[in-house]
């Protein structure tokens, strides 16, 4: 018993120094030190003369644990959580951090730049179903590759944040993406819990294909990677509360997972929503909703009515079914094939 018993301890003290090496941490060009932390570009490579960059921040632990990925932007006409992310790596001290905090500023920069709700003006395409991407494609598939590659596989924990974009008005509310994994599941459960947003939807409609997995949280999901989506925000407004729901959501999740110090800002009784539909619309025209964002609503009952372009009402819009409106168009315009509204049923006890 005493040689195994100093069997035992050899091997705990052997752990705790390969434990307490904490190697440089490397993200594309970056190599980041314990105790430092970088900004830099993750490059999408050109094709056809077009290409384009993805601006991150690595803060590295002095301390084993985690790494965590927090991505703003895949929208990029979504301000709050950018400008959230923007704060936190002003605050971050990575000399009192236990893993890695990967920051992915804008992840659809193009989009970003130019202003564009949903879709890349380069190729039309929405980054957040062209997941995991392809190196040969078009830049938002070069762009999902590049995030696929460098961030979902070296992150352990992923957090997609988005928010209404231009066009949306939102309540705050969380995906809780379902696997059929029970252990992982519970995992992103308390992930959604600790952003602190609700509702939060019970998400069973993901893919299960890793080759198209589609949605970056869903990508993450497939490798067996804790992952949710948040939105907190919208109209492409940077109001300050949303701005700071959104910090305080980081922060929390950092708590969570051990990162930081303290306890997470948990929320104990969300409304669970078990089902949900984004409404499409059938035509061109001008959208003008009846309800608002977060108005309780009954099956088949009026949510908006649609006109063409010369002001005769087209198309009177009901719902589907009873419950919440999680976000409804905010501006005029509305496009054959685009959402109008998200509604979803709020789960009974």
């Amino acid at each position: 018993m005493k040689n195994g018993r100093l069997a035992v301890i050899g091997f705990i003290g052997a752990q705790t120094l390969l434990w307490g090496a904490v190697p440089a941490f490397k993200l594309g060009p970056l190599v980041v030190a314990p105790g430092e932390i970088k900004a830099g570009k993750l490059i999408v490579p050109e094709r056809g003369g077009t290409g384009t960059f993805i601006p991150v921040t690595v803060a590295h632990g002095v301390k084993p644990g985690p790494v965590l990925a927090l991505v703003a932007g895949t929208h990029g006409f979504e301000y709050p959580p950018i400008l959230a992310l923007q704060r936190l790596k002003d605050t971050i001290d990575p000399k009192a951090l236990s893993g890695t905090l990967i920051i992915v500023h804008i992840a659809n920069l193009p989009s970003f730049s130019k202003r564009t709700i949903y879709f890349n003006p380069s190729d039309g395409k929405n980054l957040n179903r062209v997941f995991p991407g392809d190196p040969n494609g078009s830049l938002s598939q070069r762009i999902a590759f590049v995030l696929t590659q460098e961030v979902v596989r070296r992150a352990d924990v992923l957090i997609d944040m988005h928010c209404g974009d231009g066009n949306e008005a939102l309540v705050p509310y969380s995906y809780w993406m379902i696997s059929g994994d029970a252990a992982l599941d519970e995992r992103t459960r308390a992930l959604a819990l600790a952003f602190g947003l609700s509702p939060i939807i019970i998400d069973t409609t993901r893919g299960r294909d890793p080759l198209d997995s589609k949605y970056l949280g869903n990508t993450a999901l497939l490798m067996g990677k804790p992952a949710i989506t948040t939105e907190a925000g919208y109209l492409g407004r940077s109001d300050e509360d949303d701005i700071q729901r959104n910090l305080r959501g980081a922060w929390s999740v950092l708590r969570h997972l051990g990162m930081v110090g303290g306890k997470p800002d948990r929320i104990e009784n969300p409304v669970w929503i078990d089902r949900y539909e984004v409404v499409m619309s059938g035509r061109d025209g001008l959208f003008f909703p009846r309800l608002a964002s977060g108005s309780r609503v009954e099956a088949g009952q009026t949510v908006g009515i649609i006109k063409d372009f010369w002001g005769a009402i087209v198309e009177e819009v009901r719902a589907p079914f009873a419950g919440i409106i999680l976000y409804i168009l905010g501006t005029p315009p509305c496009n054959a094939g685009e959402p109008l509204y998200e509604v979803g049923r709020i789960k009974r006890p």
